[in-house]
């Protein structure tokens, strides 16, 4: 009799679920990556690219770098010097911001997570009014920390802020107030009174024909000229309203194209029922049109995101400032490298958190959607 060893499955599934992928997995390389000659001569052409780029990469940035030391002296090798990253992190994240009051920094950051959690939660009772709490009464308090000048706290200048911190914190505001305004203008945009209507298309198409960088200067260099003598108003102060006028057009646009994809009888069903125009558009229309443009909307912030830097032509320090007058210090020139790489990891670790969070939301809103049929 011969005795035959029993097959042993692989670890979380059996042969018969590998065997199934591996199938499937060979027709989906075959549909994306080899469906063509062209295709296949593109895919090709990436992988040896790859080959040939990611090793060196590897060893320069990993194997061969430094991150030990306190000074230049201790980048030796051949590799990346994340000393100066190490050393500079500081002003990198939160700018000239006081060391000794970075704990006001950190409540923020926990307030501002205490906020969202349950906006950002599932099967969470009374949403709206956490997501209104979130625009508006966390603002107050992160104001009042990172400001101080009250409650005993010692005042911190706008000027001292930067770093990430100030994309954050220019991000945010403009997002607080560009997406009810750009829903206000969306709605004034298709209004039946003929004032309203030209004045959100004035509106809408003044600021979307201007670049963002002309109303930055503007509003740092021209704006405190037409102000009355002794009337002085924050840099970052006018900075964040510019931002935020200037996406509110952006967002009025996006959200029209939701609003068009709202059927005229859902609207017209609710009129009939007794309805007035607010109540319509809050309880009917909005929310559909909402759900819409959900990609939209986080394209914009994403967009937002990386247009903050541009603060730096009005002598705000954000990040990417913060990196570049990093690297004019004598003691760490020719560093720009390290620099520019670690600032787009930053962006795109942001970036990618903020657009993953979008499509999570957007399946959420589909999966109810499909519930509620």
């Amino acid at each position: 009799m011969t005795l035959q060893a029993p097959a042993v499955a692989p670890p979380g599934g059996s042969f018969e679920g590998l065997t199934g992928q591996l199938p499937r997995a060979v027709e989906w390389l075959r549909r994306n990556l080899f469906s063509s000659f062209s295709n296949t001569l593109l895919t090709l052409l990436v992988l040896a690219l790859f080959l040939l780029v990611v090793p060196p990469f590897f060893n320069w940035a990993v194997t061969d770098a430094t991150i030990s030391g306190n000074s230049r002296a201790a980048c030796t090798g051949s590799g990346a010097c994340w000393t100066f990253i190490k050393l500079r992190l500081h002003t990198f994240l939160w700018g000239h911001y006081p060391a000794s009051e970075l704990w006001r920094v950190g409540i923020a950051a926990l307030l501002l997570i205490v906020f969202s959690v349950p906006v950002m939660r599932d099967n969470v009772r009374h949403r709206s009014i956490y997501l209104l709490l979130l625009l508006t009464v966390f603002p107050l308090l992160a104001a009042v920390l990172l400001a101080g000048g009250v409650l005993g706290l010692p005042e911190v200048d706008t000027s001292e802020w930067g770093g990430l911190m100030l994309d954050v914190i220019i991000s945010f505001v403009t997002v607080a107030g560009a997406l009810p305004i750009g829903i206000l203008l969306a709605l004034g945009r298709r209004s039946q009174l003929d004032v309203v209507k030209y004045l959100s298309i004035a509106f809408i198409e003044l600021w979307r024909s201007v670049p963002l960088l002309t109303v930055l200067f503007m509003s740092a260099v021209m704006l405190p000229l037409f102000l009355p003598h002794g009337v002085s108003i924050d840099r970052l102060i006018r900075a964040m309203v510019a931002f935020t006028l200037f996406n509110a057009a952006y967002m009025a646009e996006t959200v029209r194209g939701g609003l068009q994809g709202v059927p005229v009888g859902q609207e017209e069903a609710a009129v009939s029922l007794g309805l007035g125009f607010w109540r319509v558009q809050g309880f009917v229309v909005l929310p559909q049109a909402l759900r819409i443009v959900v990609p939209g909307i986080v394209n914009n912030i994403v967009d937002l995101f990386k247009d903050t830097s541009l603060v730096t032509i009005i002598s705000l320090v954000d990040l990417l400032g913060a990196v570049e007058q990093a690297l004019k210090d004598p003691a760490w020139l020719g560093l720009a490298k390290e620099g520019y790489i670690f600032t787009a990891a930053l962006f795109f670790v942001c970036c990618f958190a903020m657009s993953s969070y979008g499509r999570r939301f957007e399946r959420r809103l589909n999966r109810h959607r499909t519930g509620a049929h």
